[in-house]
């Protein structure tokens, strides 16, 4: 340290003898020699660059801008989103880009960054779509047949019709429904409450009430004028039963 200081100086004194300068300029030359002997000032550090992964975010919820538009041209043309690309990345868009991450491999964040952009410019085709295994029926209903809906079974009944404005009728089924047609009495022996029926020539309706008249292979449909349950009258009809909706 001493040594550099010693010829600092003499090359100062040399200066000065030899030609005289402004102190401004004396000043001036001090630092240059200065910095020549102690170095240049370290480097700072550069940042180091974020890597080249997804942390990079590019697109994610909540933006709206030109990016998103392109991710969701991306998602629809793989068919992971349907829809228009409104440009808008909402809930709709987060779970597309999440699926796609999972299936692609990546970081499911839903959050699109370098690898997710490159991977959906890169996809080929379309998504190949899971079908899930159809479960077997506990029961195989045959066809429609003419205009006869598919059902479990078929029963004969002997059909009559009745109203709330019958004798010993109230407003109510038994099971609490205010009484209309589509409802019909049944003996719950032979027909559980809560069956759905197909009856030809009325349509279908639920077993929803009993009676004391109503025992074995005969139901009761609900109408709603006197005049419909007698031109109902009685009949000899197949019944079919349907299956729960």
């Amino acid at each position: 340290m001493l040594k550099k200081t010693v010829i600092l100086m003499l090359l100062i004194s040399y200066v000065s003898i030899s030609q005289p300068t402004p102190a401004h300029a004396g000043f001036f030359l001090v630092n240059i020699i200065n910095g020549i002997f102690k170095g240049s000032p370290k480097n700072t550090p550069a940042q180091p660059k974020p890597p080249n992964n997804q942390t990079v975010t590019l697109v994610k919820l909540g933006m709206q801008n030109s990016q998103v538009t392109t991710v969701q041209r991306y998602l629809i043309k793989a068919e992971y989103l349907t829809g228009k690309a409104d440009g808008i990345f909402g809930y709709q868009t987060l779970q597309a880009v999440k699926l796609f991450q999972q299936e692609a491999g990546l970081l499911a964040d839903g959050i699109v960054g370098v690898k997710t952009l490159s991977a959906l410019k890169n996809f080929k085709g379309t998504r190949q779509q899971n079908n899930p295994v159809p479960r077997k029926p506990a029961y195989t209903p045959p066809k429609s047949s003419n205009d006869i809906p598919a059902h479990l079974y078929a029963i004969p009944m002997m059909v009559t019709g009745y109203t709330r404005y019958d004798p010993d009728c109230t407003d109510y089924t038994y099971r609490g429904t205010y009484l209309r047609r589509g409802l019909c009495a049944v003996d719950p022996d032979v027909i559980p409450l809560g069956t759905r029926l197909y009856v030809p020539g009325y349509g279908e309706a639920l077993a929803d009430d009993i009676g004391g008249a109503i025992n074995g292979n005969h139901i009761d449909l609900a109408m709603d004028t006197r005049a419909e349950a007698f031109d109902w009258g009685r009949r000899h009809v197949t019944v079919y039963i349907l299956p729960e909706k």
